[in-house]
């Protein structure tokens, strides 16, 4: 019987990406373009995708290919030594790799890229997300390649613990009933053969041995529904097996039945 499986997340909490406030190169980020960046961004008009250092490599499998992607971003006010600033936060469905990179204390840092007038809105939006290692810069790396996009700017890093959104599961009580209910109505199937029951009953006990952290109550209960099966499917055997030595002890050949024997098949009667 397969174990039960469960389904990784693939997207996380919203974190911190950006503050209102100084970039790698000295100019602003001002708060009209947080709440701009909150407000416009929509990943099926243009998708922000989550780099290595801002760079983006041409080939899938290189060390500066794509780690995910930005799912949704939002702003929200915070108060930082004192001082009440405009952050933005994303949400993203990031790659196996991010993920152990994460959790492995590698990269831990984010970035944000922003096009101050994108494309014909004239306003700001978020068109990457970098990870890196340095909470003070980004590295001569990413100087160099601001340098190549002088429209847009790149915030200041902020540290990142990804943390997923829980999935919800159903609870292994509710699997397990669910799964006798179906079992009970499988074997009120006349049509069902008893190999297919006694396969059905089989499945029910490993699930309740699987699922052993059920209460003693629960426990119970189920087992009582699962007696009462094998004590129906005890009967139907036994119906099935007298029916089976009714029709062997019965005669396949039996004779013809005697010719009537008498005379001419004319009655005497008596005057």
């Amino acid at each position: 019987m397969a174990k039960p499986t469960s389904t990784a997340p693939t997207k996380s909490k919203f974190f911190r990406v950006a503050v209102e406030g100084a970039t790698t190169d000295g100019r602003v980020i001002d708060r009209a373009f947080i709440e701009q960046m909150a407000a416009n961004f929509d990943p099926q008009v243009y998708g922000a995708r989550i780099w290595v250092e801002h760079l983006r490599s041409t080939w899938a499998d290189g060390a500066f290919k794509a780690y995910g992607d930005v799912t949704a971003v939002k702003a929200e006010e915070v108060e930082l030594g004192g001082v009440k600033k405009l952050a933005l936060y994303a949400q993203i469905s990031p790659t196996p790799e991010l993920v152990a990179m994460n959790k492995a204390r590698q990269k831990i840092y984010t970035s944000i890229e922003i096009n101050p007038k994108f494309s014909d809105t004239g306003e700001a939006y978020l068109v990457g997300l970098a990870v890196t290692d340095s909470p003070a810069s980004l590295g001569t790396e990413v100087l160099s390649f601001a340098t190549k996009n002088p429209g847009n700017l790149f915030s200041a890093a902020e540290e990142t613990t990804l943390e997923f959104e829980d999935t919800p599961t159903e609870p292994e009580g509710n699997k397990l009933s669910d799964a006798v209910k179906n079992l009970l109505k499988r074997f009120t199937n006349k049509t069902s053969s008893d190999d297919a029951r006694i396969s059905e009953l089989v499945g029910a006990v490993e699930t309740l041995a699987t699922h052993a952290n059920l209460s003693a109550d629960e426990f119970a209960e189920e087992k009582t529904r699962v007696d009462t099966l094998e004590a129906a499917l005890k009967k139907t055997n036994e119906e099935f097996a007298a029916f089976r030595q009714k029709v062997e002890s019965t005669d396949a050949n039996p004779k013809s039945r005697p010719a009537a024997t008498g005379g001419d098949g004319m009655a005497e009667t008596d005057f």
